[in-house]
């Protein structure tokens, strides 16, 4: 089963009050972005967020699936909490703050 657009904009219309906020269709479901950095997903309209220390703090109560299978665990987000925007949108944004500004770079082996 796929994301229906409707989930993803409640989602995003939620979220409209932090900068640097989108979205792109991934295989049918969803990845948010923040600032470029992927905070969290949308899959089977079920809302996933990236696993951070400030991000537990405020979604205490979430559990820790993985939104797919072979993925890592993400906390899940149950919808009534998506009701509350304010809430919602700190959680994205603490979770943004947390994530690192961009990936290590990878060294390719030394060639002979």
């Amino acid at each position: 089963m796929s994301t229906q657009q409707s989930t993803v904009d409640f989602i995003m219309r939620q979220l409209a009050s932090i900068s640097g906020i989108s979205t792109n269709k991934m295989f049918g479901e969803y990845g948010i972005r923040c600032e470029g950095k992927i905070v969290a997903l949308v899959c089977d309209d079920q809302l996933f967020v990236k696993p951070t220390g400030p991000g537990r703090e405020l979604a205490a109560d979430a559990a820790e699936i993985p939104p797919y299978p072979g993925a890592k665990p993400s906390l899940l987000i149950v919808p009534n909490r998506w009701e509350d925007a304010g809430w919602l949108s700190a959680l994205i944004r603490a979770t943004a703050d947390a994530l690192p500004t961009h990936l290590p770079e990878r060294r390719s082996p030394a060639k002979t």
